[in-house]
């Protein structure tokens, strides 16, 4: 498996147009081929240490409750109480998604889809608010988040942005996640590919470049919040038990088109099987067995909780737990100095030969910062 980056790496890498993924005319393209641990592919998270560590108690106080929103469950369903086995469900399964556990979970409301452009739109138009992809990194904030000595990058480099999906020509080594990444700068949720891009038009397509601060400054005004991971998980099993997906145990390319995965050769060619080379509108499949759209595919879901790759071990026991909140700190063995919390659910780049996001059981983690193309969040309400 590939080496993290740190920030200034990425930054310098995105930025500096150093990644060569295109050759020039008439020049084949030749790639050495790794071995790539599809356990632990990292396709689909930043790797970027928290930027924004101050905003933690700005969260706090976000604008005030959208009383309007509290007072009903529209767009939203019932997801009743009950107890399953939470973890892996197949050999795909990475280490963090073991032991197999006992779980009990009490009833909620969550959202049908994730939350779209139209309904941030209203958010920020009644607030103001500002996206942290919308603010300049603070080099004094994210220098706490790095390994000592971490050399202070160009002020050239620090500016807004947000990490947009850009596809190579031809295969490259997928060990090396650079090659289809690119941070973009003017890239947020009103602009998803950078200043000359919008959303216009795209009112009812799930909202991205949101960080965990953004959903839950959102979560706050709607009178909701995020899900735990252990709700997630119940909610996106749908009724069924011990089944790899949402919709059961067939695989994702088989039959007709389940979810906005990628189909084809990951990250140069997609067959667009399912109609959708990047983001699709939220509904476009077909529900669970709980009436939840997307619950697998089109974009990764923020969790209320913090990431600990050993979090399982710590609760696992024969009577099994109740409403559990996720671990006291956040813990990832590949970046200890970032602090992060679980997505889940996959995304349109998820795809068997590198990512198997929308496995029900997957886990991912990201910084609380991060903003992404295919990063979006639901909620839920007691």
């Amino acid at each position: 498996m590939m080496r993290p980056f740190n920030f200034l790496l990425l930054l310098l890498i995105f930025t500096a147009g150093c990644k060569q993924k295109t050759n020039a005319p008439g020049v084949a393209a030749t790639v050495q081929v790794k071995t790539v641990d599809h356990k632990k592919a990292l396709c689909c998270e930043s790797n970027i240490p928290s930027r924004f560590a101050s905003l933690q108690t700005a969260v706090l106080a976000a604008p005030g409750i959208n009383n309007e929103a509290n007072k009903t469950h529209a767009g939203m369903v019932w997801i009743k109480p009950g107890t399953f086995l939470m973890g892996g469900d197949n050999k795909q399964a990475a280490d963090d998604e073991y032991p197999k556990h006992k779980v009990t979970v009490g009833g909620f409301w969550m959202d049908i889809t994730t939350v779209t452009n139209a309904q941030f739109a209203k958010f920020v138009k009644a607030t103001g608010y500002i996206t942290t992809a919308e603010r300049k990194p603070d080099w004094n904030q994210l220098k706490k988040q790095l390994p000592p000595g971490t050399p202070k990058p160009d002020d050239s480099v620090l500016v807004a942005a947000s990490l947009v999906f850009d596809p190579p020509k031809q295969a490259v080594d997928l060990n090396d996640y650079t090659q289809w990444w690119a941070w973009k700068k003017g890239a947020n949720w009103k602009h998803p590919h950078g200043h000359d891009s919008s959303i216009k038009g795209k009112d009812n397509y799930p909202v991205v470049h949101v960080s965990w601060y953004d959903a839950v400054a959102y979560c706050k005004w709607a009178g909701k919040r995020l899900p735990t991971e252990a709700e997630w998980e119940w909610a996106a099993r749908g009724g069924l038990q011990n089944k790899i997906y949402p919709w059961g145990d067939e695989p994702v390319d088989a039959g007709k088109p389940k979810a906005n995965t990628w189909q084809g050769h990951f990250p140069d060619h997609n067959t667009v099987k399912d109609k959708f080379y990047g983001l699709a509108p939220v509904a476009s499949f077909a529900p669970n067995g709980y009436g939840l759209y997307d619950m697998a595919g089109n974009v990764w879901e923020w969790c209320a909780d913090y990431y600990n790759n050993t979090y399982y071990q710590t609760i696992s026991s024969p009577a099994g737990v109740k409403d559990p909140k996720g671990p006291a700190n956040s813990y990832d063995p590949d970046e200890p100095y970032a602090k992060k919390r679980v997505i889940r659910g996959g995304s349109f780049l998820c795809n068997e030969s590198y990512c198997t996001g929308y496995r029900v059981s997957r886990r991912m983690k990201s910084t609380e910062d991060s903003g992404m193309e295919h990063l979006g969040f639901r909620c839920v309400q007691d």
